[in-house]
C-alpha cells in the first residue's frame, strides 16, 4: 500500500528551473501516444513566431522527452538553436509514463464556456484589433459557428406530418438535367422509368437502411421517426433478403462494369457481402469512416462492380 507523501517531499514544492538545449540533444519517446498531425505542427510553429516560446519542453536529466514532442518538431522546423527545457529529476519510468499521458490527457478533459469564448473571439474579431485569429488555434469555420447568430428556436420545431401528403409513390420531377423521384428502391419498373426506359447508370450510391433502431441509438428518443422497413425489426435473413431487394433492382438498370457505393454500419457488413454474391461480381474496395462521434456504429462503404 502506497504511503501518503510528506508535505515536505511533495512534488509541488520542486522548484523548477529553465534550462536551454540544442533541439539534436532531446530524445523523442518512440512509443508517445499523442499524435502531431502536420497541420497542428504549423499552428505550433505560428504560435512560437508570434508569441515565443512559452511553454518549456519537459525532459529528464538524461534529454529524454516526457512532454513537448509536438513543440520540439516545431523547434526543429524552424530551425532553432535551443529550445526551453525544464528537467524532471527523480522521476521513476512508471512516473515519466504517466505524466506524458496525464499532459495531453488533464488538458483534453476542459471544456468551453461558449458564452464567453464567443465574447472573447468577437472582441478579437474587432477591425482595430490587429491579429491574427488562427493563432487562437480554431479554424475559420470553427469560429464561424461559435460567433454565429443564436438560431431561431422554431428552426427546431419539426413540423407535424400532413394527413394528406402532396408528395406520392411514384412521382417523378425534372431538375434540368436531373431527376428526383418517390419510391419503392426495390421496384424494377418504377427505377427503370426514373432513369428512363433503355436506359442504364454507370455508378449508383446507395444507402439501405441498416436494420437499426433509430430512437434512442442513432437520434435522441422522438428526434427522428424510425424507417417504414429494416429499422431493427427484421431477422438476419430478412434483412439479407430486403437488401438483395434493394440492391439486386438497381443492378438491373446499371450497365455491365458499374460501380455501386454502398453504405452500411460496420456491424451488418457481413450481411451486405453475403446478399450480394448473386448481384456483383467483384468487391473492390472496403472505405472505413473514422468519424469523431458515432451515430449508428461508422459508416462502411463499400464499392461493388456490377457485371453480372
Amino acid at each position: 500500500m502506497n504511503k501518503p507523501m510528506s508535505p515536505a517531499a511533495s512534488p509541488a514544492d520542486r522548484r523548477l528551473q529553465v534550462t536551454y538545449r540544442d533541439p539534436d540533444s532531446l530524445v523523442p519517446d518512440p512509443r508517445n501516444a499523442r499524435t502531431h498531425p502536420k497541420r497542428q505542427i504549423a499552428q505550433i510553429v505560428q504560435s512560437i513566431r508570434a508569441f515565443g516560446f512559452t511553454n518549456p519542453i519537459l525532459a529528464d536529466p538524461q534529454g529524454n522527452l516526457i512532454a513537448g514532442h509536438g513543440r520540439l518538431r516545431a523547434a526543429k522546423e524552424m530551425r532553432l538553436e535551443t529550445v526551453p527545457v525544464i528537467e524532471l529529476e527523480g522521476l521513476s519510468e512508471a512516473e515519466k509514463k504517466a505524466l506524458r499521458l496525464a499532459d495531453n490527457k488533464i488538458a483534453l478533459n476542459a471544456g468551453w464556456d461558449l458564452e464567453i469564448l464567443k465574447l472573447e473571439l468577437a472582441d478579437l474579431s474587432l477591425p482595430e484589433i490587429d491579429i491574427d485569429l488562427g493563432l487562437t488555434g480554431f479554424s475559420p469555420g470553427e469560429i464561424d459557428v461559435v460567433l454565429g447568430e443564436t438560431p431561431d428556436p422554431d428552426d427546431e420545431v419539426i413540423p407535424a406530418v400532413p394527413q394528406s401528403p402532396r408528395v406520392q409513390p411514384g412521382d417523378i420531377w425534372q431538375l434540368g438535367e436531373h431527376r428526383v423521384a418517390c419510391g419503392d428502391g426495390r421496384d424494377v419498373a418504377f427505377l427503370r422509368e426514373l432513369v428512363g426506359e433503355g436506359s442504364k447508370i454507370d455508378c449508383a450510391f446507395l444507402d439501405p437502411p441498416y436494420n437499426v433502431k433509430i430512437n434512442g441509438h442513432a437520434n435522441a428518443k422522438g428526434r427522428h421517426r424510425e424507417f417504414a422497413m429494416a429499422s431493427g425489426e427484421m431477422s438476419e435473413d430478412q434483412f439479407r433478403g430486403f437488401l438483395a431487394d434493394t440492391l439486386g433492382a438497381c443492378a438491373k438498370v446499371s450497365r455491365n462494369g458499374a460501380v455501386h457505393f454502398v453504405c452500411m454500419d460496420w456491424r451488418h457488413m457481413d450481411d451486405v457481402t453475403a446478399s450480394v454474391e448473386d448481384i456483383y461480381s467483384d468487391l473492390l474496395n472496403i472505405c472505413m469512416w473514422n468519424k469523431s462521434n458515432a451515430g449508428m456504429g461508422w459508416l462502411c462503404q463499400l464499392n461493388f462492380s456490377d457485371t453480372h
